[in-house]
């Protein structure tokens, strides 16, 4: 069975520090770092690359490409948290979150909680807790 090993995203220069803390702060560890990229691991192995981009062309993530990228969390408190450093870092949060979304969830028994925000690159991210509804 396959699984996720790795992504590159390219970014603009000078964004790599904002996604070095977002990810630290989200408790994925540094692999490797220097002026050009930053990567870090997820808890499984999985991989982040922010590389330097070489050209101007941006992402729409409502057109062709990839839309966003979701990080799950273990919590609601741990999407609560996120919102928390984001918005104490100046990061708007999107689409009226953290909002629990009834429609995205498996059955009336889960929840699907989420926040949604963009990076300096205008590229969209999720932080998200889906399973059973937890006390707030």
């Amino acid at each position: 069975m396959s699984h996720l090993s790795h992504m590159q995203i390219n970014v603009a220069p000078g964004n790599q520090s904002f996604y070095k803390n977002l990810l630290l702060a989200m408790g994925w560890s540094t692999i490797y770092e220097d002026d050009s990229m930053y990567s870090a691991a997820g808890k499984n192995g999985e991989s982040l690359w922010f590389v330097n981009a070489t050209n101007s062309a941006t992402n729409d993530y409502d057109g062709i490409g990839i839309s966003h990228l979701a990080f799950g969390a273990a919590s609601q408190a741990e999407v609560d948290a996120a919102a928390a450093y984001l918005l104490g870092n100046e990061v708007e949060l999107l689409f009226d979150t953290p909002r629990h979304r009834p429609d995205f969830a498996h059955d009336e028994t889960q929840t699907y909680y989420q926040i949604m925000f963009t990076s300096p690159d205008n590229l969209l991210f999720e932080v998200v807790y889906t399973g059973p509804t937890q006390d707030e």
